[in-house]
């Protein structure tokens, strides 16, 4: 889930992980064990096993919203643009484009391409594609990316009825022809984002799972599935018949769907994994002396959401007694142990403001202190009704399986115990059913976490406008939904980040999620694996350039 401007960024916090560990940089993609000059040997054996921590819940690139499907689908299929070893936006299927001096008309020119069953691909498939994902009936959760162009809001809420109004148009097999209804500096970016992928409308109709086996699973990227082992491997070739194949060296990219993090540590120091996320903090020394520890800069945010269609969570009393109870350095100092930096507020650090030299975060300033302040947490508990936590009913904290999550939630669990008096619950859910209950409201908090899909902080913003796709709090503020419409409805930067620090202002103020810590993302990594680019955003390892050495 990623676009971006390929404007180089600084990350909080980046100049500390550099001083404790190595593979870090400053910009959006850090690239691992670059060859030189062609003195390492690439070994014969072409293959890479990533863990990537869970069963995914989809590859239909039109529903899946989360990082593990993000990466399958970053490997398998391909959209009109990409990011390169260096995060910037490059010609991926498109060729090439010319936008309209109002910015309003963006015209592709698509290359000779195949999809995977060597069919040719066309401009045609882009269009089925954007129009499926805007249909209601296909219920998708990230349709909003596509609100930028003409008509495709209005399709996708049902206020008109006929496709043909959407401003996307396959003119002939090698060109798409798109029509904004405002200028919007991210979205050629957004072109490479996985809800505009292309879809082969003969495999989709022809199977309604079609997604999930690979004798159906039609794409167009770097590699393609053969085989899913579910809730053990999804499999995959390099794809003879993508555009860029001479480019591909790997032969085999083998996706493991551990999610356990000991499990996991296990296979990659017994070589059944050659990397993988979120190892247990307890071995990042030891791992980092070994050479075989990379953490990345990450634009994401980890916090807690509340279903505010329940009491208490109700009132914004006790949502912001129960974020202000919370030791935030002790969260990242003794458990997370990354680097990661305490949340001040929803959107992190790293995000260019209207003056690109200038960060959106910095300049928004700190909208809450991350620091613990027990004293104002009890005051507001008390006026919300529950002095001292007396009456406060019986709560659950809601999470994936993940010992990280498991620990954080401990932790927090003992703090509102200590802090005010309150007693909950930790229930742990594997990830589908994790997804589908935070989809149903149908928790009482629950961890979440949400990395940027492009460079911009509509990325964050957006989600929470009312009855939003990704919302999943219940939450909504008229003011708030008008100050992300008119972000939305200029081109001017200065206009754009005004509308959208007020956004977050009141975000803030009512604080309908707990924000916690701005992430790192940690790997083990073979050193053996070279040109592995960890992008800062949308999914877990870019591999159209890896290989690996002897």
């Amino acid at each position: 889930m990623t676009k971006k401007k390929g404007l180089a960024f600084v990350f909080a916090g980046v100049m500390l992980l550099a001083a404790l560990f190595s593979g870090c940089g400053n910009s959006s993609a850090t690239k691992t064990g670059e060859a030189g000059k062609g003195e390492v040997k690439m070994a014969k054996e072409q293959i890479i096993r990533h863990n990537i921590g869970a069963e995914p819940e989809t590859l239909d690139p039109a529903i899946m919203t989360g990082m593990t499907e993000g990466t399958v689908a970053n490997a398998i299929f391909e959209g009109l643009t990409r990011y390169d070893k260096d995060g910037k936006v490059v010609p991926g299927i498109a060729e090439k484009w010319e936008i309209s001096a109002d910015g309003l008309k963006y015209t592709f020119h698509l290359r000779d391409s195949k999809w995977s069953n060597g069919e040719p691909l066309t401009a045609a498939d882009f269009e089925y594609a954007w129009k499926r994902a805007l249909d209601p009936k296909t219920e998708s959760e990230y349709a909003y990316q596509l609100y930028y162009i003409k008509g495709a809001e209005d399709f996708n809420t049902g206020k008109i009825k006929d496709a043909a109004q959407v401003g996307v148009k396959a003119v002939d097999p090698k060109t798409l022809e798109v029509e904004l209804r405002v200028a919007a500096p991210q979205f050629l970016g957004l072109t490479a984002f996985q809800t505009l992928l292309p879809l082969n409308k003969k495999a989709v109709e022809s199977n309604a799972n079609w997604w999930k086996d690979p004798k159906t699973l039609v794409s167009n990227g770097p590699f393609k599935m053969v085989a899913w082992n579910h809730r053990q491997t999804i499999e995959c070739e390099k794809n003879e018949n993508y555009w860029d194949a001479k480019t591909v060296k790997l032969q085999k990219l083998v996706f493991n769907l551990v999610d356990s993090q000991q499990t996991a540590l296990t296979l990659f120091e017994t070589s059944q994994l050659d990397m993988g996320m979120n190892p247990p903090p307890q071995e990042f020394d030891r791992l980092k002396q070994d050479g075989k520890l990379v953490v990345t800069p990450q634009l994401s945010t980890y916090f807690y959401r509340f279903n505010t269609t329940k009491k208490p969570f109700n009132d914004v009393r006790v949502r912001k007694a129960l974020a202000f109870a919370i030791d935030r350095e002790a969260i990242v100092k003794s458990i997370t142990k990354a680097g990661e930096v305490p949340a001040n507020a929803m959107i992190p650090y790293g995000i260019p403001d209207a003056e690109a030299d200038k960060d959106f975060r910095k300049v928004g300033g700190e909208l809450f202190s991350p620091k613990m302040n027990v004293e104002e947490a009890k005051k507001l508990l008390a006026e919300a009704g529950y002095p001292d936590g007396k009456g406060f009913p019986e709560v659950s904290i809601l999470h994936n399986n993940d010992e990280k999550h498991a620990k954080i939630a401990q932790a927090i669990q003992e703090m509102w115990k200590t802090n005010l008096g309150i007693n909950v619950k930790i229930n742990s859910q594997e990830w589908q059913v994790y997804l589908d209950a935070e989809d149903n409201l149908n928790y009482d908090i629950a961890r979440a976490g949400w990395v940027a899909d492009y460079v911009d902080p509509m990325t964050f913003a957006d989600m929470f406008v009312t009855k939003g796709g990704n919302n999943d709090t219940g939450w909504g503020n008229p003011e708030y939904d008008k100050a992300i419409s008119e972000a939305n409805a200029t081109g001017d930067q200065t206009k754009r980040m005004a509308a959208m620090h007020r956004a977050e202002k009141i975000f803030i103020d009512e604080m309908p999620v707990m924000p916690i810590y701005f992430y790192t993302q940690p790997y083990l990594f073979n050193p053996k694996l070279k040109d592995v680019v960890l992008p800062s955003f949308g999914y877990y390892g870019e591999f159209k350039w890896a290989w690996v050495a002897e």
